[in-house]
């Protein structure tokens, strides 16, 4: 079987210069697709590292056809969920609800004619502490704490996640890569120096502060910052079970670009090593 891992450090082919400058742009995002201390700059910049990937995937394998879209219908869901087993996807009261992840959807279409999903991407900002601590800020309800308890916003991340298993129920990967910072995501213990001098303790192991564990069901507590795209089985008494795992990244520092660039790029070409044999041409022994 041909392996598009194999490809994975190749130098692009067929760059022209108008085609230099398209990527350059849009993994630049401009102002924008800098990343920032706030959520929504985070979010924009995930969508310009995934158009990037998008024109990446289209610029190496000419011969098929991707596309990018940034929602999905809950009634698309249901639907494949129904031809599972037509017990499934029968409740849908609200008919316009979408699901849409920060970076969008990128598909590729095989030869039945079907698009089937090569990445999702999203990034979720929690926890604004070493910013504060900088600034001689301080939070909390009396606003006299060098720290902000760790709300629950990041648990949202399941609904998602959960969306894209019920639609993947019946494929070999689930290729959802979600990068999470901000200081409820810090994955070591250190200090930062506030104005006064103190130097302000930021815990991995605090209940208070660290989120990680509310977001690890997502993965079945296995490791973190990995690839989980191609399914998972594990034995249950005489039978397999398969688990669908979202890849997981975290970190308490913004996300780089080009660190963002190289995982999803892994994960599509996990995902185009999966779908090999239902992609054109993929006759492979």
């Amino acid at each position: 079987m041909h392996c598009f891992l194999n490809s994975l450090n190749d130098p692009v082919r067929g760059k022209g210069q108008s085609e230099r400058l398209e990527r350059q742009q849009v993994l630049s995002g401009g102002p924008a697709g800098t990343f920032g201390k706030t959520a929504k700059k985070h979010d924009v910049s995930i969508r310009h590292v995934m158009e990037f990937i998008f024109i990446e995937l289209k610029t190496r394998y000419k011969e098929f056809d991707f596309r990018h879209r940034m929602e999905i219908s809950k009634k698309e869901i249901n639907q494949n969920l129904g031809k599972i087993n037509n017990s499934l996807g029968q409740v849908l009261f609200v008919r316009r609800a979408k699901i849409k992840p920060d970076g969008g959807i990128i598909e590729v279409l095989d030869k039945n004619g079907h698009y089937r999903i090569v990445l999702i991407g999203e990034s979720k900002h929690q926890g604004n502490d070493v910013e504060k601590i900088k600034s001689g800020i301080k939070q909390g309800k009396n606003k006299d704490s060098d720290l902000m308890v760790a709300g629950n916003a990041i648990e949202r991340v399941h609904k998602n996640i959960q969306e894209f298993k019920n639609l993947m129920l019946n494929e070999y990967h689930f290729p959802y890569v979600v990068f999470l910072q901000g200081s409820n995501f810090a994955t070591k213990t250190f200090f930062v120096n506030a104005p006064d001098g103190r130097q302000v303790c930021i815990s991995h192991e605090a209940g208070s502060l660290n989120r990680i564990d509310r977001v690890t069901a997502s993965n079945f507590g296995m490791r973190i910052n990995q690839n989980y795209c191609h399914n998972k089985f594990v034995k249950l008494n005489d039978k397999l079970q398969m688990l669908q795992a979202a890849s997981l990244y975290f970190q308490c520092e913004p996300w780089g670009k080009r660190d963002m660039e190289k995982i999803l790029l892994e994960v599509a070409m996990t995902s185009l090593n999966t779908l090999a044999k239902s992609l054109p041409g993929g006759n492979y022994d």
